[in-house]
């Protein structure tokens, strides 16, 4: 997989904005994708294949169970695609992965954690656009239709209304970006959407390794992670942002005056 390390702040600017330009509209306009990650070793394995790695099918009884036990706050959320986003918003172990549309909000993801500053962070970078042209053509023809590139979860839902028929829709493993419904601040402000596997054996790194430009990751060391922390937090991409709310402000305070500094710039000229 193609990588690039950043020495600064300049360098991860270059690298997230080259080739944005659009000829066609004559504006900067990107068909990547991001996810940020505070530990570069961390690759791209849904919660569900690390909790339940021994036995996937469990994801069954973890759905089952979110239901039954959530049933008073899943409120309206009637869709599957729905009670799948809210089941990972808040911690559930699904083969959902967290994505963003913004670079820098996965900057932020890749430096938020400080006890994670010892640890190089990483920015994965996919081109979902290119991811498309491996759908099933049901897939293909809905995104055409409504002249997309990422899916809705009613345009999901007319095809595939659980795990099992987005699998029959292919004899062949896929992955698809969809974007939840603004159900929560959070998913808005974060600019969120979500990547799934139609096969949850099969993670979507195994799907996209030989394509080097359309999937490559960013790799911030750790001797530069508090220089890109502290220049997000000035153009407000910070957990005010991120988590709204008294939660986020509390999150933010804490790291703002934590001692970071003489620890881990003090060879920064």
């Amino acid at each position: 997989m193609k990588e690039y390390t950043i020495h600064n702040w300049e360098e991860l600017q270059e690298i997230i904005f080259k080739g944005v330009w659009d000829d066609r509209l004559m504006r900067y306009r990107s068909n990547f994708v991001y996810r940020g990650v505070s530990d570069k070793q961390y690759g791209l394995a849904p919660k569900l294949n690390w909790v339940c790695d021994h036995n996937l099918n469990l994801e069954q009884s973890l759905l089952r169970n979110f239901r039954k036990y959530a049933y008073a706050d899943l409120g309206n959320y009637n869709s599957f695609w729905q009670m799948l986003s809210l089941a990972q918003h808040h911690g559930l172990p699904t083969r959902l992965l967290d994505w963003s549309y913004s670079p820098l909000v996965a900057a932020h993801f890749a430096t938020e954690d400080i006890s994670e500053y010892d640890k190089d962070g990483v920015i994965w970078c996919v081109n979902f656009t290119k991811v498309n042209e491996n759908l099933p053509n049901v897939l293909k023809e809905e995104l055409s239709k409504q002249n997309s590139n990422s899916f809705t979860i009613d345009m999901l839902e007319k095809h595939a209304n659980d795990f099992e028929k987005l699998k029959s829709l292919s004899d062949k493993p896929y992955c698809l970006f969809f974007e939840p419904s603004s159900m929560l601040d959070r998913i808005a402000n974060q600019y969120a959407l979500f990547s799934v596997v139609s096969d949850s054996s099969m993670l979507m790194s195994e799907l996209l390794t030989d394509d080097e430009e359309n999937f490559f990751r960013i790799i911030i060391p750790k001797e530069v992670k508090l220089e890109i922390r502290d220049k997000l937090d000035y153009i407000n991409i910070s957990e005010r942002l991120i988590y709204p709310g008294l939660d986020g402000i509390c999150k933010w305070i804490t790291r703002r005056y934590s001692n970071l500094g003489p620890v881990y710039n003090k060879n920064h000229r």
